[in-house]
């Protein structure tokens, strides 16, 4: 009804300005109305999978606008996996941030506690502390 209308393409009509992933994932809902989109989840794993090996081989090859490139389509190919079943980019993004500002505040506080700087413990350290604040998180 809409391409009736005068509109060009599907996918006019979703802001620039919103953030990235929603972007992403109203793309490939509208897409996805118009019958773009893979019949079954063993081919979006298959898409993820190759985007992934692309990602790895920029990478290796140092090439920073392909490594970007391949970063962005492997990034895409997530919000696909996630639309796929149901579950927002955007939202679940947001929760993994609290959750990763959670869990390292509890680093932080219990360094802290033990009068040490953040800057001049281990990695190993840190993650006990942090094994620590997900076995809290999981209560």
């Amino acid at each position: 009804i809409k391409m009736k209308e005068g509109k060009k393409s599907v996918l006019e009509g979703i802001p620039k300005q919103l953030p990235a992933l929603i972007r992403a994932q109203r793309m490939q809902e509208k897409a996805a109305n118009v019958g773009f989109d893979w019949p079954e989840f063993s081919q979006v794993w298959e898409k993820l999978e190759e985007e992934l090996q692309e990602f790895r081989e920029a990478l290796e090859q140092q090439d920073p606008q392909k490594s970007r490139e391949e970063f962005g389509d492997l990034l895409f190919s997530l919000v696909n996996v996630g639309r796929f079943y149901d579950l927002n980019a955007e939202d679940s993004l947001r929760a993994t941030n609290r959750k990763f500002i959670e869990r390292f505040q509890y680093i932080e506080q219990q360094l802290d506690k033990e009068n040490k700087e953040i800057s001049g413990v281990s990695l190993e350290e840190m993650d006990k502390h942090w094994n620590k604040a997900k076995e809290r998180s999981s209560d």
